[in-house]
């Protein structure tokens, strides 16, 4: 069961990077910034890492915390 939904969730952020690149507008690109990716990097480790609940929650919430700094970060400019 925790495998479909491993399987979903990869599948739903592959979907979603496919829709940014197709509906890519000619706007110019924001790069994304260090902590965004070590955010991402965070909550895609909290999903391979789902098994131990303790420890797959754990790493999904650093990202998110760490998500929420960066837009605090952004939005004070």
């Amino acid at each position: 069961m925790q495998q479909a939904y491993i399987a979903i969730a990869i599948g739903s952020l592959a979907i979603i990077v496919a829709l940014m690149l197709f509906t890519k507008k000619a706007k110019s690109e924001t790069k994304l910034s260090p902590l965004a990716g070590l955010a991402f990097a965070f909550v895609i480790a909290g999903i391979f890492f789902s098994e131990s609940r303790l420890i797959g929650y754990s790493l999904m919430g650093i990202g998110v915390v760490i998500a929420l700094f960066d837009i605090a970060k952004k939005s004070k400019k």
